[in-house]
């Protein structure tokens, strides 16, 4: 097989976005749309990745990081200037280059790949990637000759009426004999009313040489949009949004609601689990088999393991194992650790802290910067008091411990195994196994206060 290699344009500003944001780092899905471009084009058989960049140069490069190599195109001057740049990494390379826009969240591996195979078998110095559009106005027209290769293309306000009713448009996407792009780039010209270098020129180049040129016909329109301002950037998330929810529901993840779900696309679902109405997966969540999810609810970079409930809460960058039940009305923060078969309930807040097994937080309580051992009960409106206004402090809760309603636990402090603390006390000191700890002021009744008080008002 022929060496591969991608170039990807990402220079343009994105003007019609109307944004402070670089075009392609605008989020599909929760991800930058250069990003689902680099993802898909990892995953081919590819030597070198190559990403042209301009405005927002160092944001892409913070956001593609080694995933690819780059080259600056400082002036924007046209698709054909843009990859006249990576000619210094590429150009002497034997193979075959494929060229993609940033701005194609869309496009997938499979159909890259046919592209290439395509390029191949058709021994074809240039292809492009075409698709049948139903409404073809403002694109380029395929115009084939009788062997069905590509003669030329007309772009929609040069094509007379004939070649205006083909309906088979120019996606941007190419492959091309990579020593070939190099040597005919240099002879693209900018006479043209924009002044600009256009890649499409370099088709126009090969064939009066003689090469041949032909094209993949992609069947799915959707998947070459080209998001250039919001519109098309809303339309962009509800393809892949509409493809994400699909393909969990075809491999068994019961999604009440689809419309209103949105899972990101490096998410994982098990079977005969069901997500509910609300709920935003994101990041690289993974959930178990038999969950139930939501409804309303927002999960990041979560491991969930199997039989979990989470309801109307929300949980980032944290583990949660099996058979737990969340909310509702919880909140997850990160670097918490969750075992088996606990309990996080109503209004509860944890952060940074460990769970282990069959312990229970039911009711409005903060545990922060904390471990807590295997079963363990924390009474209702119980805090760990982890911050002194400069630092923050450990609490340790040993298994078996029951924390009565109300308590304060300030930090750094540890309730040995098997201890009680009593309800509404401050524990200050740590607290040895199997005691009982009360720190709270001795109640006093004075008889008849009541009446006093009423007599001294009058």
């Amino acid at each position: 097989m022929s060496n591969r290699y991608a170039i990807i344009l990402a220079a343009g500003q994105g003007t019609r976005m109307k944004s402070k944001l670089y075009k392609v780092l605008h989020p599909v899905c929760g991800k930058p749309m250069v990003q689902h471009v680099i993802d898909q084009v990892k995953s081919l058989d590819i030597n070198e990745i190559i990403t042209i960049i301009g405005h927002g140069a160092e944001k892409v490069k913070e956001q593609l990081g080694e995933d690819s190599q780059y080259a600056l195109q400082a002036e924007q001057l046209g698709t054909a200037h843009a990859v006249l740049q990576a000619r210094e990494l590429l150009a002497d390379k034997e193979g075959i280059t494929i060229v993609v826009c940033g701005d194609t969240p869309l496009i997938k591996r499979e159909t890259m790949e046919a592209l290439f195979k395509h390029h191949e078998e058709t021994s074809a110095k240039a292809t492009i990637l075409t698709a049948r559009a139903d409404d073809p106005a403002g694109y380029g027209r395929i115009i084939r000759n009788e062997d069905g290769f590509v003669e030329k293309i007309v772009e929609h306000k040069d094509a007379n009426e004939h070649e205006r009713a083909i309906n088979e448009i120019n996606t941007g996407t190419y492959c091309f004999d990579n020593k070939m792009l190099f040597e005919a780039i240099r002879n693209v010209s900018n006479d043209n009313v924009q002044g600009e270098y256009y890649l499409p020129d370099v088709i126009e180049i090969l064939k009066n040489q003689g090469e041949t040129v032909s094209a993949y016909v992609t069947n799915n329109f959707a998947e070459t949009l080209g998001v250039n301002d919001r519109v098309a950037l809303a339309e962009a998330e509800r393809t892949m949004k509409k493809q994400i929810n699909e393909f969990h529901m075809r491999n068994g993840v019961s999604i009440i609601d689809p419309d209103h779900t949105y899972i990101g696309p490096d998410v994982t679902i098990g079977q005969d689990s069901v997500i509910f109405p609300g709920t935003t997966l994101s990041g690289s969540t993974s959930i178990g088999f038999e969950c139930r999810i939501g409804p309303n609810s927002e999960i990041s970079n979560c491991k969930v393991g199997n039989n979990t409930v989470i309801r109307q809460s929300a949980a980032f960058d944290s583990s949660i194992g099996s058979e737990v039940a969340i909310g509702p009305f919880a909140h997850i923060r990160p670097d918490s650790n969750i075992d088996d078969e606990v309990k996080i309930g109503n209004f509860v807040e944890v952060k940074k802290a460990v769970f282990g097994k069959r312990s229970k937080a039911s009711h409005l309580s903060y545990i922060g910067d904390a471990e807590v051992g295997a079963d363990v009960n924390i009474g209702c409106g119980s805090i760990t008091v982890n911050y002194d206004g400069k630092n923050k402090f450990l609490t340790k809760i040993e298994d078996g411990v029951f924390i009565g309603c109300n308590a304060n636990l300030v930090a750094p402090v540890t309730i040995g195994k098997g201890a009680y603390v009593a309800a509404g006390s401050t524990i200050t000191t740590d607290v040895p196994g199997e005691a009982l700890a009360i720190a709270r002021a001795s109640q006093i009744n004075k008889e008849n206060y009541v009446g006093k008080m009423n007599k001294k008002k009058k």
